[in-house]
């Protein structure tokens, strides 16, 4: 450790800085005076709904080289006015864990191992998947012959962080589809 001078001490510096109260820049070492917040750093910053409850708390993702570096509440969202709760707080560690899933996994029936696919072969056996089970439990008529145009084999679960915009749409397409359960988890 170097030996201080007279004029490094604390009630000097408070003096000669006309910090008397000891609450400036008489008490800031050149440590705290180099820091940086992750925040000044990103290149960009993105608007964001937290992933986790029904609430719909708005975030700024701070982002720098592509790579997600803090997740604040955001202050212009009418919900929330910049608070998250301690689970919103850690968006950042959800997606930046080591352990998060970055691609498509798949296990075929009766198989003891995982696979990855592409998106696109993902979203078309997920369509196909919908389509064949649309027509195998196709209600057309009950039993009295009562018009019924109804399928029980596809329901729909939203979730939380979805708008009303989303489930407008999401409604729309089971309705067209003839399902009938369609709930949201919002609502549970």
């Amino acid at each position: 450790m170097a030996p201080r001078s007279f004029l490094q001490w604390p009630v000097v510096r408070q003096l000669s800085t006309g910090d008397l109260l000891g609450r400036g820049p008489a008490v800031t070492s050149a440590k705290t005076k180099a820091i940086v917040p992750r925040t000044a750093t990103a290149d960009r910053v993105v608007q964001s709904v937290c992933p986790y409850c029904a609430v719909g708390c708005g975030q700024r993702v701070y982002v720098k080289d592509e790579k997600v570096v803090q997740i604040e509440g955001d202050p212009d969202s009418p919900i929330s006015r910049g608070r998250l709760c301690p689970k919103g707080s850690a968006s950042e560690q959800l997606v930046n864990s080591p352990g998060r899933q970055t691609k498509v996994l798949y296990r075929a029936p009766r198989s003891k191992e995982w696979e990855h696919l592409d998106l696109a072969t993902a979203v078309e056996m997920v369509a196909d998947r919908f389509i064949e089970s649309r027509r195998r439990t196709w209600q057309q008529e009950d039993d009295q012959g009562r018009l019924l145009r109804r399928t029980m084999g596809i329901a729909s679960l939203g979730g939380a962080t979805l708008d009303n915009e989303e489930n407008y749409l999401i409604k729309k397409l089971f309705t067209a589809a003839g399902a009938v359960q369609t709930e949201n988890q919002a609502r549970i």
